[in-house]
């Protein structure tokens, strides 16, 4: 009994921990959002609000996001 007293608040955490990691996974790995965050990355160059280095690495980086959550899509098929 005294056990269970104590380790109820690690296992709350542990599952406030995963319950954290699966809504980050969702944000950086949702399909649309990242095509959204693309379109606007493009917007922002065309109107001249990016130099060609930051439109570059943001760009990169979108789109190694957008590998990992088509990977994970097929994956789940």
């Amino acid at each position: 009994m005294i056990h269970k007293l104590f380790t109820l608040p690690i296992r709350s955490l542990f599952k406030l921990g995963e319950k954290i990691q699966e809504e980050v996974d969702q944000e950086l790995y949702h399909l649309p959002y990242i095509q959204q965050q693309l379109i606007e990355l493009h917007m922002m160059y065309e109107l001249g609000e990016l130099d060609d280095e930051t439109y570059e690495e943001h760009e990169q980086e979108l789109l190694r996001r957008y590998k990992i959550a088509k990977d994970r899509e097929q994956n789940l098929e």
